[in-house]
């Protein structure tokens, strides 16, 4: 298989609560006031999240698990964003005719195949890259820590050629022709974003970020009264 994205995600890596797995707005804001709302509210009950969700060990040797079960071009650049619904895009302008994807979310539409009639998200991506005719097909390779079942996307995948699989599964040539990484930072925590951005370097390839600032994670210098502002936030 030729022109191939592969498009990671980094809550792959993270062992997060279920209650949060929730859908949310992406914006600037939500990024990262969702975060200091979850802190100060385990706090509260004397939790530390901070202590409690770390990167998984998974990462550990990633990279080389991809060059194995992959031939990466020697030229392909990495994609580096918060959203995940860049993929679209990234697929669209590389002329990529096949995704894998490598997450904790399917990101094919939570609503069936009406998800298809709605504009790119987050949620629906890859969804809308089959529904739209610009991929023949794709390959989800599910966390170990998801809480997906692929049953529940039955109505897309008997339209569309789908396969749920692991790296060991991986048998075909596959030519990796562009990766994208996103953050998808409504789902990940930002005392890990240093250790995203390690994980990305680690990745020994051209990088071209967009719209993926560092997050401030300063929880201990917040004014009480900013402390309740987020406690309350919606």
């Amino acid at each position: 298989m030729n022109n191939i994205l592969l498009s990671i995600d980094w809550d792959y890596f993270i062992p997060i609560k279920r209650e949060w797995c929730g859908s949310y707005l992406e914006n600037s804001k939500n990024v990262q006031a969702l975060w200091y709302k979850r802190y100060f509210k385990y706090n509260s009950v004397g939790r530390n999240i901070v202590n409690e969700v770390k990167v998984g060990k998974i990462i550990n040797g990633f990279w080389e698990k991809i060059n194995k079960a992959f031939y990466v071009k020697k030229d392909a650049k990495i994609y580096v964003t918060d959203s995940h619904k860049w993929s679209y895009k990234i697929a669209k302008e590389n002329n990529c005719k096949y995704v894998i994807n490598v997450d904790a979310h399917s990101d094919l539409g939570y609503e069936g195949i009406q998800s298809l009639l709605f504009e790119v998200n987050c949620s629906n991506w890859l969804g809308k890259l089959l529904g739209d005719g610009l991929i023949k097909g794709a390959s989800i390779i599910y966390s170990p820590y998801t809480y997906e079942n692929k049953d529940i996307f039955r109505e897309i995948n008997d339209k569309f050629s789908l396969r749920y699989h692991g790296f060991s599964d991986i048998k075909d040539n596959v030519n990796i022709y562009a990766i994208h990484v996103c953050r998808s930072g409504m789902w990940t925590p930002p005392w890990l974003d240093n250790s995203f951005y390690n994980f990305v370097k680690k990745s020994g390839r051209k990088i071209v970020k967009k719209y993926c600032s560092l997050r401030q994670w300063e929880p201990k210098d917040i004014r009480l009264s900013d402390r309740l502002d987020y406690l309350y936030y919606s």
